[in-house]
């Protein structure tokens, strides 16, 4: 394997690290989306309990917020950017595979490197616009029922996610260009 690949190959632990951070990140969002929402049910029934049964109305303690919505939407919307980055990095996105059979192991080659840069251009405009409006239109408003809290965070998902496409893009624009100088068994171990 040329030296240029064992080099690059040493990033790989900072790959494995910024996807472990993205995949925490996703859990405790979805932990967080899992109890607000379940709290948000519970707090809604207890309150409909307490109104129509009087010898209920100890319930009316637990209470339905009115920034749960707009709080589980929030991190619903970062979940579901930042998953479909660390797709990228596993190759988990759906691809049309149904002619590879039919084209030269090139071609394929050549065909993921093309698909790698459009991904990638994408994550730069994701990036680059979604800031754009995440520090604009974002910083002009807040939330509804939260009036202190900027709605910057409701656009930033967009720039974080492109910025996270970015990086897991580069490495598997490295690995597809890769796999053009390095054969078999070699390319497989990396």
């Amino acid at each position: 394997m040329p030296a240029f690949f064992r080099t690059v190959d040493k990033f790989k632990p900072f790959y494995d690290f910024i996807y472990k951070v993205f995949l925490v990140i996703c859990k405790l969002l979805l932990i967080a989306d899992i109890l607000i929402t379940s709290y948000s049910v519970l707090g809604r029934y207890c309150q409909q309990l307490a109104i129509n049964h009087s010898a209920l109305r100890f319930l009316g303690v637990i209470k339905d917020y009115p920034w749960s919505e707009e709080v589980v939407l929030t991190c619903m919307s970062y979940m579901a950017v930042l998953s479909a980055a660390l797709a990228i990095r596993r190759g988990a996105h759906i691809r049309m595979t149904a002619l590879d059979r039919y084209l030269p192991k090139t071609v394929l080659k050549v065909l993921d490197v093309l698909a790698d840069v459009a991904v990638m251009a994408l994550g730069v405009i994701m990036l680059v616009v979604g800031w754009r409006y995440a520090s604009t239109i974002g910083g002009r408003g807040s939330y509804v029922s939260m009036p202190w809290l900027s709605r910057f965070w409701m656009y930033f998902p967009v720039p974080l996610a492109g910025g996270a496409m970015i990086v897991f893009e580069l490495e598997s624009l490295y690995n597809h260009i890769k796999s053009f100088f390095v054969k078999g068994k070699e390319a497989e171990a990396q």
